[in-house]
C-alpha cells in the first residue's frame, strides 16, 4: 500500500505515525514545500524572540522520520490527478499513490484594504516559516509598527514587536479585544496588561486603508474613523484561510466550499483521497465547519489515518478547549464560553488584587464552560467536568485539583469560594 501525505504539518505528521503504526510494510511519503520536517507552529513567536532556534521549533527528533521509514519530499504540488491516482510536482517528478491525504493548513487572510495592493515592501502575516522570514527581515528596519487583528496571532506577534523594542499600535475592529473568547471584564484586564508593555492598543477601530511611501515600503495605516498610524511595518493577523486555492487548477479538484468538503470520515469527493486539519470543511449542527486549531488537526489527522486503513470513522467535534498566554497572563479556556447558550447562568470572579479571573457558565444545572486568567490550569479536568454534566457548585467546590502548582502562579480559591456562596444565595 502507498500512502501519500501532503503536507507535513501536525494533521499530516500525526497521519503518518499512526498509519505507520498501524502497518509495518507501506509506503509512506509525505511532502511540503514550507520545511524539510515538521516544525511547532505555535512555537513561532519564540523563534521571532530568539528564545528558541528554528531547530528547536522541532517536536520530533529528524532521525525519527528515517527510523519509522516515512520519506519526506520538499517539493511544491502543481497537480493533481485523481484519476491516475498521482501528483505532479515543480521539480518534474510524479509521485502515484494508493491513497492521499491533503492536509494542507492554512495561509493568513488577505484583505482587500485600498492601497494595500501597492505595497511592494513591509507588509506580513504570522503564520508560517516564510512569515517568520519576513518579520525578522522587516523588524530590522522599523521604528514604528502597527499590527491588525484581535486575536491570538495578533498578541503574540504585538509581544514579539514589543521585545525587539518597537512602538507597536495594536488596532481591533471590535470594541474589546477579542470578544470571540473573552468576556468584556476579562478582555479589560488583558487589554491593561498590554498597554502596561507600552503597546497603543485601539478598539473599535476598522482600517480604512494603507499609503506607501515613494520606494513602495508601507508608511501609514488609515482607519474608518479617520485616525492614521504612521509605520514601516503591517502585521496581518485578522484570521486564516484554508490553503487550498491552487486545487481549484488541478485536473482533478475535490469539491470545495471554504475548505475541502469531507464527510464525517474525512473522505473527499475524489475517489481514494482524504482531507484533514486546517484545510477540512465538514458539517456540524448542519453548518459547514472548518476547526483551524493546532489539537483539533492533531485529533484529525490522527482520525483520517484510521479512516485510510479502513477502520469506521464518524468524527464529531469534541469540547472545544485552548490555552495560551498574554504576555505574562494564562489563559485556559474550555467548553462554550465565548458565546454562552440560550438560558446559561455565568459566575464570573476576579481575584483582588491579581490580574486574574474565573468564568464558569452553567445551563440547565451542568457547567458548559470555563475561562480562566492568570493561573495555569488542567483543560483535560474542565472538559471531563463539562462531559460528566457537573453542577455549577461542584466544581467551584473542586476548583483545586485543576489548578497546577506552579510556583508563583497558583491564585487562592478562598474568597471566590466566599463569593460564590454569597452570590448562588441571592439566586
Amino acid at each position: 500500500m502507498r500512502y501519500l501525505i501532503l503536507g507535513n504539518g501536525v494533521a499530516g505528521t500525526t497521519a503518518a505515525l499512526t498509519l505507520r503504526a498501524a502497518d509495518l510494510e507501506a509506503e509512506i511519503t509525505m511532502v511540503s514545500a514550507e520545511s524539510d520536517y515538521f516544525f511547532s507552529r505555535t512555537a513561532l513567536m519564540y523563534a521571532f524572540m530568539d528564545r528558541m532556534s528554528l531547530r528547536d521549533l522541532e517536536p520530533y527528533e529528524r532521525r525519527v522520520f528515517a527510523k519509522q521509514k516515512i520519506r519526506l519530499v520538499r517539493d511544491t504540488v502543481v497537480d493533481l490527478d485523481a484519476t491516475r491516482r498521482a501528483l505532479s510536482l515543480a521539480s518534474g517528478q510524479t509521485l502515484a499513490y494508493d491513497r492521499l491525504l491533503l492536509a494542507v493548513g492554512s495561509l493568513g487572510a488577505r484583505p482587500d484594504w485600498p492601497g494595500l495592493e501597492s505595497v511592494r515592501e513591509g507588509v506580513s502575516h504570522f503564520v508560517t516559516l516564510a512569515d517568520l522570514d519576513r518579520c525578522e527581515h522587516l523588524a530590522r528596519a522599523t521604528r514604528e509598527a502597527v499590527v491588525v487583528g484581535g486575536g491570538l496571532i495578533g498578541v503574540e506577534l504585538v509581544e514579539c514587536l514589543v521585545f525587539h523594542r518597537k512602538k507597536v499600535t495594536f488596532l481591533v475592529r471590535s470594541p474589546w479585544y477579542w470578544p470571540g473568547a473573552l468576556a468584556r471584564e476579562e478582555s479589560e484586564i488583558v487589554s491593561s496588561h498590554i498597554r502596561r508593555h507600552g503597546v497603543d492598543l485601539h478598539g473599535s477601530e476598522e482600517v480604512a486603508g494603507v499609503q506607501s511611501d515613494p520606494g513602495g515600503r508601507i508608511r501609514v495605516v488609515r482607519t474608518k474613523s479617520g485616525a492614521e498610524f504612521p509605520c514601516q511595518m503591517l502585521g496581518i493577523a485578522i484570521g486564516v484561510v484554508p490553503a487550498v486555492a491552487w486545487l481549484q487548477q488541478v485536473k482533478t479538484p475535490p469539491r470545495m466550499g471554504r475548505g475541502i468538503l469531507v464527510s464525517p470520515a474525512f473522505e473527499t469527493s475524489l475517489e481514494n483521497v482524504w482531507a484533514a486539519g486546517d484545510c477540512a470543511e465538514f458539517q456540524h449542527d448542519g453548518r459547514p465547519t472548518v476547526e483551524q486549531l493546532w489539537y483539533s488537526a492533531k485529533r484529525q489527522g490522527e482520525l483520517a489515518a484510521r479512516a485510510m486503513l479502513g477502520n469506521p470513522i464518524h468524527y464529531a467535534p469534541p469540547i472545544f478547549f485552548n490555552s495560551a498566554k498574554f504576555f505574562e497572563i494564562e489563559y485556559t479556556s474550555a467548553g462554550a464560553v465565548g458565546e454562552p447558550p440560550a438560558g446559561a447562568r455565568t459566575f464570573f470572579f476576579p481575584f483582588p488584587g491579581r490580574e486574574a479571573s474565573a468564568r464558569i457558565v452553567e445551563q440547565a444545572g451542568a457547567v458548559v464552560g470555563l475561562n480562566m486568567l492568570g493561573s495555569r490550569w488542567d483543560h483535560a479536568l474542565f472538559e471531563r467536568w463539562i462531559a460528566e454534566r457537573r453542577g455549577l457548585s461542584y466544581v467551584v467546590e473542586h476548583l483545586a485539583e485543576a489548578q497546577f502548582d506552579v510556583e508563583f502562579g497558583r491564585v487562592d480559591l478562598a474568597p471566590l469560594r466566599s463569593y460564590y456562596r454569597e452570590w448562588s444565595g441571592r439566586g
